[in-house]
């Protein structure tokens, strides 16, 4: 018994608990008042950043700067939310300054909360996904109009800098590693070059295109000991002939002659026995040396190779660096600056008011419905009616006296007036 049925139940309950009711809407419209009170308004502004491709084709001139945009502003994003970034930004336009209990990691971790970066994928070419943003969105909440619009540009400046000078700095080392390597590279083989003149130098007779001269020349040493030979034949000859035919004076004068001309061709024998001795065991050494001289050859052919390509890039990254410090390749630049906000994005203290006093009404009224369960009583014929199934033959008032002395001192009084 007890439950509300009809509207008449309903507004007989409101009249019964209109005290609960009213007091427990009270308490919330005055805890609503407070609650609107005490929140702070918050401010939003954006800057939009436009990622622009390179003004020249990667076909004529390519960046050293490689990877996709969205990896290099995931970076750019963690160096803008770095600890030292955020007490800068902090210090510099007094943030927080309202709020001495947080401590500094509260603040850092309330500022990342109060700062969302999102980027916009470009367009497909195909069906690849090269991770090229198109468009990236700083926006900053704030307490005021003009520390939203601040944070927002102050972000988005960073973020063009932090770009600018990344991409710099990476096209300037590959410049400096290139550059490093190819002064290497020419130290070395400058000093290959060395060792093979020294060794040229040392081992002069022995070179590999003075073996055919050399063999050349044994081949000549050779024609001319059988020369030499061929000569001493003809003077013994010479000698015996004169022995047997001339008188014994004139073939003593004569083979004296004779044995003179033997002696220089002795001699002349004997230099050029000993100077074929020589080229021939230059010959016998030169096998080992030509090892060597390849060697050095296939070395110094390699180190030429690696320079030419070293030289190649060292080019490209030098194009790629000019590129980059006249700004001719992928930049940011702000399409849209962050503007000063006209309304707060939190809700209105009116509204907040207005719902909070629709939420007491609620409760008061569930409150009062909780009473009545609680004490299940019959209160008019309709009700014994429903529950009971019985009609009442009369329907009695409830009978107050302390309200009806109040009634009858009340009708006196306007009768005496």
């Amino acid at each position: 018994m007890g439950p509300i049925y009809s509207l008449e139940d309903f507004l007989d309950m409101v009249r019964r608990r209109i005290v609960l009711i009213l007091g427990v809407i009270f308490l919330g419209g005055l805890a609503s008042v407070g609650i609107a009170l005490m929140q702070a308004h918050e401010y939003e502004s954006s800057e939009v950043i436009q990622i622009v491709q390179p003004m020249i084709d990667d076909d004529l001139a390519r960046t050293t700067v490689q990877g996709s945009s969205a990896r290099r502003l995931q970076l750019i994003e963690q160096q803008l939310m770095a600890r030292s970034t955020i007490l800068g930004i902090m210090d510099k336009y007094g943030l927080y300054r309202n709020l001495p209990g947080l401590t500094t990691s509260q603040k850092i971790v309330l500022f990342r909360e109060s700062v969302v970066i999102e980027g916009v994928a470009a367009a497909r070419e195909g069906f690849s996904d090269d991770g090229t943003i198109s468009v990236l969105t700083i926006t900053a909440r704030m307490a005021t109009p003009e520390l939203a619009q601040a944070i927002a540009s102050e972000l988005g400046e960073r973020t063009i800098e932090l770009s600018n000078r990344d991409r710099i700095n990476v096209a300037r080392e590959t410049l400096a590693f290139f550059d490093a390597r190819e002064r290497a590279l020419t130290d070395e083989l400058v000093s290959l070059e060395d060792q093979i003149a020294a060794y040229r130098l040392e081992n002069n007779i022995a070179l590999p295109d003075s073996v055919e001269f050399r063999r050349d020349e044994i081949a000549a040493i050779n024609s001319e000991l059988l020369n030499i030979a061929r000569e001493r034949i003809r003077i013994e000859r010479a000698m015996e002939l004169a022995t047997k035919t001339e008188r014994p004076a004139t073939a003593e004068r004569m083979r004296e002659d004779f044995r003179e001309d033997l002696a220089t061709l002795a001699a002349q024998s004997n230099l050029l026995s000993e100077r074929k001795t020589e080229l021939e065991a230059v010959i016998q050494t030169s096998p080992e040396i030509e090892r060597q001289l390849g060697a050095y050859e296939r070395q110094l052919a390699l180190m030429q190779e690696e320079l030419e390509q070293i030289a190649e890039r060292r080019t490209a990254a030098e194009l790629g660096f000019r590129l980059e410090a006249e700004r001719q390749a992928e930049r940011l630049t702000v399409l849209e600056e962050a503007a000063l906000p006209d309304y707060p994005v939190t809700r209105s203290r009116k509204r907040l008011v207005l719902l909070g006093v629709v939420a007491s009404t609620m409760l008061a009224l569930g409150l009062a419905f909780l009473r009545e369960l609680r004490n299940p009583v019959i209160r008019s014929a309709a009700q014994m009616e429903r529950e009971l199934g019985i009609t009442p033959a009369v329907s009695v008032p409830v009978f107050d006296p302390k309200k009806e002395h109040r009634r009858a001192a009340r009708a006196g009084s306007s009768a005496s007036a």
